[in-house]
């Protein structure tokens, strides 16, 4: 049985699309990507993604939307599987796929706050969020699954790349208090599965993109 064709429709800033494309990697699948531009969605976009978000796999043309859905169905359907095989673990997992998806929400208001104070506010919502992320780990400088890599591992790769950019020019000390999630987002940064998720230009696409939005956060990114 040949294998399905598979189209990632993405957007080149989305940590969304970052999670499909980090496990299709794991999995060692060929893909496409599909990029697309979310501020003049096109009309054949619009006609497969019913939210008008990305990401949207095409399966043999067979749309699929939402990066959780995504990401449970290549585990379904390809090997390596990256869920545990307990049920109770991999609720588990999906429990802190949600946190993370909670965590992302926290860094789109730490960028778009408006002053100095309010960043200061989003930043110690966002420390907060690690250190109780921090009390879920293993060993330092280990998977969120030990030396498997996780589903759960390709969620907070996106989460952790934020950091990579804000980081070459402020420093918001997000992490001083997670030594265990220091070394995790280190470890994943090593990964290519996670390096290849983003085309070289993600850096200065997004410190163009927090420029553009007029916030405290944007106000400190160096002029290109």
């Amino acid at each position: 049985m040949s294998s399905p064709q598979l189209i990632l429709v993405s957007h080149a800033l989305c940590p969304y699309v970052q999670r499909a494309a980090i496990v299709l990697a794991e999995k060692g699948v060929a893909f496409e990507r599909r990029v697309v531009d979310l501020a003049n969605k096109p009309d054949w976009f619009l006609a497969i993604s019913p939210l008008g978000k990305t990401p949207v796999l095409l399966v043999d043309g067979v749309p699929i939307f939402e990066s959780a859905v995504i990401c449970e169905y290549l585990d379904d359907t390809l090997a390596p599987r990256l869920h545990p095989a307990d049920a109770l673990e991999r609720a588990r997992h999906r429990s802190w796929i949600e946190f993370g998806s909670a965590v992302l929400n926290d860094i789109g208001a730490l960028y778009n706050a408006p002053d100095a104070s309010a960043l200061a506010s989003r930043r110690d919502a966002l420390a907060a969020r690690f250190q109780r992320l921090e009390a879920a780990l293993p060993d330092a400088g280990r998977g969120f699954a030990g030396a498997a890599f996780s589903i759960v591992d390709a969620v907070y790769a996106p989460v952790f790349r934020y950091f990579d950019v804000f980081e070459t020019f402020t420093d918001l000390g997000t992490f001083d208090a997670t030594p265990k999630v220091r070394a995790w987002r280190r470890a994943l940064g090593q990964r290519a599965s996670v390096r290849d998720a983003v085309a070289p230009d993600y850096p200065a696409r997004l410190r163009a993109f927090l420029r553009a939005r007029g916030s405290a956060l944007g106000a400190l990114v160096p002029a290109a």
